[in-house]
C-alpha cells in the first residue's frame, strides 16, 4: 500500500514538473507552443554543451582545415542531390538544372565531392528542402517547433522530414554501420564548422531562444518566397527583436538588415549540432539562395541541413535548418 502511494506520488511530481516546464507565465503572440519548446531547447542547448561541442573541439584540434574542407565538401556534394529534386519539383528549372550540373562537375572533377571545383567554375550553390516545397505550393507553415536533437523546425518542416529522408542518398548505402559512421562524421564536422558562430550567438543574444526563432522563420520565409516578404512573419510580440521586411521606422529596419547575418547562423541551431542552434539552416547568405564563391576551403561552409540522417529504421534523422 505505501509503495502504490509512494509511486503514485512521484508520478503526480513528476507530470507536475513537466507542466511547468512547459508553461511560462506571459506567452509570446504567435508561439503557442512556446513553454514546450522552451523546454525541448533548453534540452538541446545541454545535450550540445555537454556532448557534441566537446567533440567538435577535439576534432577541428585533431584534423587538418584542408581535410574539414574535403569532408564539409563531400557532404555538401550529397546535400545537391536532393537539393536539386526539390528545386525542380518547384519549377525553378535553371536552379534544378544547375545544382545537378553541381554534383556531376564536384563528383568527377572534384574527385567525389572532395573539392568544391563547381563554385570555382561559377555554378552557384543553393539550399532547399521538402519544407520548402511545401511553402512554394502555398502549405501554411504551422506553429514554431523545436525538436528534440533535430533543432528549430515548424510543422510544415517537420512534416517534410520523412521525404527529406528518403530523397538522401545517404540512407540508402548499406550497411548501416557505414550509414551510421558517416551520419556521425557529417554532424561532428558541422559542429566543427560552426564553433565560433555558435559562441558568438550565445553572446550577443539576450534571449537567445527568441534570436533563433525569429532568424530561423525569417530564413525560411526568405527560401520560400524570396525578399518580397509574401509570407508574413508570426505576429511576435513589440518587446521581441523584429526582422519583418516591412518595418516602416528605421529601429525596425535595421533589426530586418542586422538579421540576415544571424539567419545564417540559425541553420545551427537545428539541434545538438549547434545548440539549438545555428543546423537546421547552412551558411547561406540571407541576400541570395546560392552561397559565395570561395577556394573550397572555407570553415565557414556548412552542410544542407536535411542530410543529417540516420540507416533505414533508425531513429528520425537530425536536421539543422536553413
Amino acid at each position: 500500500m505505501r509503495t502504490t502511494r509512494a509511486r503514485n506520488a512521484t508520478l503526480a511530481l513528476a507530470i507536475a514538473a513537466l507542466t511547468g516546464c512547459a508553461s511560462v507565465q506571459t506567452p509570446t503572440p504567435g508561439d503557442p507552443l512556446e513553454g514546450l519548446n522552451r523546454t525541448v531547447f533548453k534540452f538541446n542547448d545541454t545535450v550540445d554543451t555537454y556532448a557534441l561541442k566537446p567533440v567538435a573541439k577535439g576534432y577541428k584540434w585533431a584534423v587538418p582545415k584542408p581535410v574539414r574542407s574535403s569532408v564539409t565538401n563531400f557532404f555538401s556534394n550529397v546535400g545537391d542531390v536532393y537539393i536539386a529534386a526539390n528545386e525542380l519539383l518547384q519549377l525553378k528549372i535553371a536552379d534544378g538544372v544547375g545544382d545537378i550540373m553541381r554534383v556531376v562537375i564536384n563528383s568527377v572533377f572534384g574527385v567525389g565531392g572532395l573539392f568544391d571545383v563547381a563554385t570555382l567554375a561559377k555554378l552557384p550553390k543553393h539550399s532547399s528542402d521538402f519544407g520548402v516545397t511545401l511553402g512554394h505550393y502555398g502549405v501554411p507553415s504551422g506553429p514554431y517547433l523545436v525538436l528534440p536533437l533535430l533543432g528549430p523546425s515548424t510543422m510544415r518542416d517537420a512534416t517534410g522530414l520523412a521525404v527529406d529522408y528518403y530523397g538522401n542518398p545517404l540512407s540508402y548505402i548499406q550497411p548501416s554501420s557505414v550509414t551510421w559512421a558517416l551520419y556521425g562524421l557529417n554532424l561532428v564536422n558541422t559542429r566543427a564548422n560552426l564553433l565560433t558562430t555558435v559562441d558568438v550567438l550565445s553572446g550577443a543574444a539576450i534571449d537567445k531562444y527568441s534570436f533563433i526563432r525569429n532568424a530561423y522563420l525569417q530564413r525560411r520565409r526568405f527560401l520560400i518566397s524570396g525578399a518580397d516578404g509574401s509570407e508574413a512573419l508570426p505576429n511576435y510580440d513589440d518587446s521581441l527583436p523584429k526582422y519583418d521586411d516591412g518595418a516602416s521606422d528605421a529601429a525596425g529596419a535595421a533589426a530586418a538588415a542586422s538579421s540576415a547575418t544571424p539567419a545564417s547562423a540559425a541553420g545551427a541551431a537545428s539541434g545538438p549540432a549547434a545548440t539549438s542552434s545555428p543546423a537546421a539552416t547552412p551558411a547561406v547568405p540571407a541576400s541570395g539562395a546560392s552561397a559565395p564563391a570561395g577556394d573550397g576551403n572555407s570553415e565557414d561552409q556548412t552542410v544542407p541541413g536535411q542530410q543529417y540522417v540516420p540507416p533505414r529504421g533508425g531513429f528520425p534523422g537530425i536536421h539543422l535548418p536553413r
